[in-house]
């Protein structure tokens, strides 16, 4: 609304300097007549050109859209346990900041530029998912769409939508067994501000991971090139390191990691334990903006899988 309110104040305020510019030719000097018609000419252009991307972006915040499933997840004690492993290694990242899946971080002071607020929510039963459907979570992980119809805008910059139909429902299960815990944390979570919004109309912010609604399956589990490419499609190793893992670039919303062909020159043993601790075989300390501890919750097996498939790169 806030966003709405400055709008119509920037489009009032190019009235009133349209009105100026022709109440300045009416002047006799002509230096400050034609000073005063270029220089209300030139602040015309400008707000203008801002009015018109933050229209733009106001409707592309509200122009996504994705179904409902109409979904009921079984909640059982094999599902619990792989939506735990899923969230401990994957969800934790942005949603665990003070406690398990209690949200509460700010993810946009990590952005390049201050386009808004946007705070990891509570999910646990403390948070607004109590009140969401089974579906309506589904359609949130997969599409980064609220129960309000609401963008999710992080939630649609993410690649949580490649978690498997299966996997994303053991997510849900997990999230339905969970205790109270924590405070509510503020709804709507994202929040652009003018900046980001008109960055967004301008086509300079992305508008999230294309909308899908078919079956996503995974491969079976196992230390394959299969399933590490599997469980490198939902985590979000390409967002910092780049579409072909060689390393960030300039420009890229996400912080810029390095290229990840030297895991070739490691030794399994010495790929776990940097996941696991932080610090590769050279003894450099991963850097904090790295989700590593989320990422080294995953299990011997998963962790084998995603150092064949790292291996495998070609060098480039």
């Amino acid at each position: 609304m806030n966003i709405v309110i400055t709008l119509t104040a920037l489009i009032a305020f190019a009235i009133l300097l349209i009105w100026s510019g022709f109440r300045a030719c009416r002047i006799g000097n002509r230096l400050l007549k034609w000073s005063g018609v270029v220089l209300a000419a030139i602040l015309v252009i400008a707000i203008s050109s801002v009015s018109a991307m933050t229209t733009a972006g106001i409707v592309k915040q509200h122009a996504r859209r994705a179904p409902v499933p109409d979904i009921t997840v079984e909640i059982t004690p094999e599902r619990v346990a792989r939506g735990k492993s899923i969230s401990d290694s994957f969800c934790s990242g942005c949603h665990s900041k003070t406690g398990n899946l209690t949200g509460g971080r700010e993810i946009g002071d990590e952005f390049p530029v201050p386009v808004g607020s946007f705070t990891s929510s509570n999910l646990t039963p403390a948070g607004a998912l109590k009140n969401w459907s089974d579906g309506e979570i589904f359609r949130a992980i997969r599409n980064g769409v609220g129960a309000d119809g609401r963008w999710l805008t992080v939630m649609s910059y993410v690649n949580a939508g490649r978690l498997s139909d299966d996997d994303t429902m053991a997510v849900i299960a997990y999230l339905r067994s969970l205790p109270c815990s924590g405070k509510p944390t503020p709804e709507p979570p994202d929040r652009l501000n003018l900046l980001g919004v008109a960055m967004l109309g301008a086509g300079m912010l992305p508008a999230g991971k294309p909308v899908s609604t078919g079956r996503v399956s995974a491969p079976p589990k196992g230390p394959t090139v299969e399933y590490g490419e599997y469980i490198l499609s939902y985590q979000d190793c390409r967002e910092c390191h780049g579409e072909r893992l060689t390393g960030g670039v300039h420009g890229q919303l996400a912080p810029i990691g390095p290229g990840l062909g030297i895991v070739r020159e490691w030794k399994l043993a010495e790929f776990i334990t940097t996941m696991r601790t932080g610090v590769d075989p050279s003894g450099h300390k991963i850097d904090r903006l790295m989700p590593w501890q989320p990422i080294g919750r995953m299990d011997d097996q998963e962790l084998a899988a995603v150092y064949e498939y790292l291996r495998q790169l070609p060098e480039m």
